[in-house]
């Protein structure tokens, strides 16, 4: 049964969703049980099963959040951009993780891991046209309007960023400045 009515249950189950996003990105999906984010969320397990009725609802509304939290990252780069902004740079600074290299190879390690659980890609996918709506407007607010199409395309951009994470990392590059470099290329 899923509840939370009243604002109090809408803040609890917000903060189970928000525990249960932040375990599965530490730690992986395989680290998501009703035990393990009612620890995280500082609630008594009972809580989560209050609030979601298995764990499958509990995985689902953890895809939602983690994209939730990355569109918000995105959010606050565009609302603190100003122009003469390097466009490579602003899209790398919105769609990497804060940290250095070691926080960026962890953090796309466990978003590839999210494909393991059927439950969470789909809700990751399913909640994936809110990041792409964030990313489109700080794209045409870096480029504008009349930039070619494929510069545009929130998919490739989000795409370039992934595979210049992956190849730096394997290859040994800092990984901030390289996808900046790719950025570039593609943005030409």
């Amino acid at each position: 049964m899923t509840v939370g009515g009243t604002a109090k249950g809408a803040r609890r189950r917000e903060l189970i969703a928000a525990a249960a996003a932040a375990l599965v990105l530490d730690q992986g999906p395989g680290a998501l049980s009703h035990r393990a984010v009612a620890a995280r969320a500082g609630v008594p397990l009972a809580a989560t099963t209050y609030y979601f009725r298995d764990l499958d609802e509990l995985a689902a509304v953890a895809g939602a959040a983690l994209v939730d939290s990355w569109t918000a990252h995105a959010r606050a780069v565009l609302d603190t951009l100003t122009d003469g902004d390097d466009p490579a740079a602003v899209l790398a600074e919105a769609l990497l993780p804060p940290g250095d290299d070691s926080a960026i190879r962890a953090h796309h390690e466990q978003v590839l891991a999210l494909g393991r659980n059927p439950v969470l890609a789909t809700a990751v996918g399913a909640a994936r046209v809110r990041l792409d709506a964030v990313l489109t407007e700080l794209i045409e607010a870096v480029l504008g309007r009349g930039a070619p199409a494929r510069t545009r395309d929130p998919e490739l951009v989000l795409a370039v960023v992934d595979g210049a994470v992956v190849a730096a990392a394997s290859e040994g590059r800092a990984i901030r400045p390289h996808t900046r470099r790719l950025l570039g290329i593609l943005l030409a």
